[in-house]
């Protein structure tokens, strides 16, 4: 009986209209991820209007090396997740524990690792980041405790996903929802009443996430659940080990690289528009980040309607459903477009409020850097489109070519082109955006001309 129910679950997949599972699936993950975004404007918010424009300039910085602690997540989170649900998949619950463990045992040893060599040679890297004399004692200050709290984001991270591998999102939400909450009590807090400054604002987030591993921690010890913590599952198995990190090693490149580009966008920066370009640039990435994120909630709804009738060769309602991500898609990038077109001075204020010249510059920049936003979405839902029906090379390749093939050069010829090298720097991005967008949408006609092509033949079958 209870077989027959899980049939039942998973054909709803292939018989129930696809608007309608297009939003039951991606709400609660575009809701999740717009909450879990909102960290850097709440903190971005707190830090400009408590601690100053300055603060902001050197929180700015800190992004590089944010994305390269992310990448160490991600390769563990993504890669034990997937196992996770394979091994669940095949009802080998015992190797599913050992995961579990494993998840423990790989994210303290890389949390504890990585936090202290990062913080070891933190002068140097912030350094190489571009930071100025005015801006490394804020950078410092803000990473400092980030990085001594690495090992709980690392911890609270991981066990999200494996929360969400063990078929509990609602949970992986809720501890989400609960570190944003927390984090808004914690920050004005710290950095109004305590007056902790930039500090402050690091001892909210790893706080915040502090409280809600200790939950995650309290829901992976029941002993009623299937899958959950005992003293004998706390030890490493190599071939666990080595196949997570295989397959995590994808996620891992693309946040590598994208630490790489955000490196050499912070140094270009600094050497043609100083401190004050700088912090635009950060004040631009905090709503630029909660438009994309919305929209990565989105694919996240779309990739198991896709996969499962890609793999039935339901290839009608692959295309309705691609049909519909890439509207909403729009939409939501859209959206992002006006706000910063039309609303890019209300929103930069809401972080520099002290500096007049700083608001300018944020200002100026985000209009540039959205610039393509009405076509953005599609390049982001493609991407995750080819991934959710089992081309990940294509996945893998749209992802870094805008980086790595578009961006990057970009940022390092554009300076040279525009009168003023500090426009060319604004403009990189519209400019890969673009040329991204324009290779993505080639590879998905090509391969809806393929979906076509598969349904007439087997009509005439």
């Amino acid at each position: 009986m209870k077989q027959t129910s899980n049939t039942n679950q998973f054909n709803v997949l292939a018989e129930k209209p696809i608007g309608s599972l297009l939003l039951q699936y991606a709400i609660p993950a575009i809701v999740a991820m717009a909450a879990s975004s909102v960290y850097n404007i709440i903190d971005g918010i707190f830090i400009g209007q408590g601690v100053g424009s300055e603060a902001i300039m050197g929180l700015a910085l800190t992004s590089p090396l944010m994305s390269l602690t992310a990448a160490f997540g991600a390769m563990v989170g993504v890669g034990a997740a997937t196992l996770m649900s394979v091994k669940l998949g095949q009802k080998d619950y015992a190797t599913a524990q050992k995961i579990l463990g494993n998840v423990v045992i790989m994210n303290l040893s890389l949390g504890i690792v990585l936090g202290m060599l990062l913080l070891i040679f933190i002068n140097p890297i912030l350094r190489f980041f571009g930071a100025s004399d005015v801006t490394l004692p804020y950078a410092r200050s803000f990473m400092s405790i980030i990085l001594v709290g690495n090992v709980v984001t690392h911890m609270y991270l991981g066990l999200n996903a494996m929360l969400r591998s063990t078929n509990r999102p609602q949970k992986a939400m809720y501890a989400t929802f609960g570190t944003v909450l927390l984090n808004c009590i914690f920050a004005p807090l710290f950095i109004f009443v305590l007056d902790w400054g930039i500090r402050g604002a690091a001892c909210a987030t790893i706080l915040a996430q502090l409280c809600m591993l200790m939950w995650q921690i309290k829901l992976f010890s029941n002993k009623s659940d299937l899958i959950h913590l005992r003293r004998e599952i706390i030890k490493l198995d190599m071939k666990i080990v080595r196949e997570a990190l295989l397959v995590g090693l994808p996620q891992f490149l693309i946040n590598l690289c994208a630490c790489m580009v955000a490196a050499l966008m912070t140094r270009s920066l600094t050497t043609y528009g100083g401190d004050v370009a700088v912090g635009a640039f950060g004040i631009c990435n905090r709503l630029i980040l909660f438009i994309v994120m919305v929209v990565i909630g989105l694919n996240q709804g779309m990739q198991p309607i896709a996969g499962y009738n890609f793999g039935a060769k339901r290839y009608d309602r692959v295309m309705s459903v691609l049909k519909r991500a890439l509207c909403v898609g729009t939409i939501i990038t859209m959206t992002g477009f006006v706000i910063g077109m039309f609303f890019s001075t209300p929103f930069v204020t809401l972080f520099a409020k002290d500096s007049p010249e700083l608001v300018k510059t944020a200002s100026h920049a985000l209009t540039c850097m959205i610039m393509m936003f009405p076509i953005v979405g599609i390049q982001i839902v493609s991407t995750a489109f080819f991934q959710s029906i089992g081309y990940a090379v294509k996945s893998i390749f749209l992802s870094l070519t805008r980086q790595l093939i578009f961006l990057v050069p970009a940022i390092l010829i554009l300076p040279h082109i525009y009168a003023d090298p500090l426009e060319g720097l604004w403009h990189a991005a519209p400019v890969a955006d673009a040329m991204a967008s324009i290779l993505a949408i080639s590879l998905l006609v090509l391969q809806i001309k393929k979906f076509k092509k598969n349904m007439l033949n087997s009509t005439t079958l």
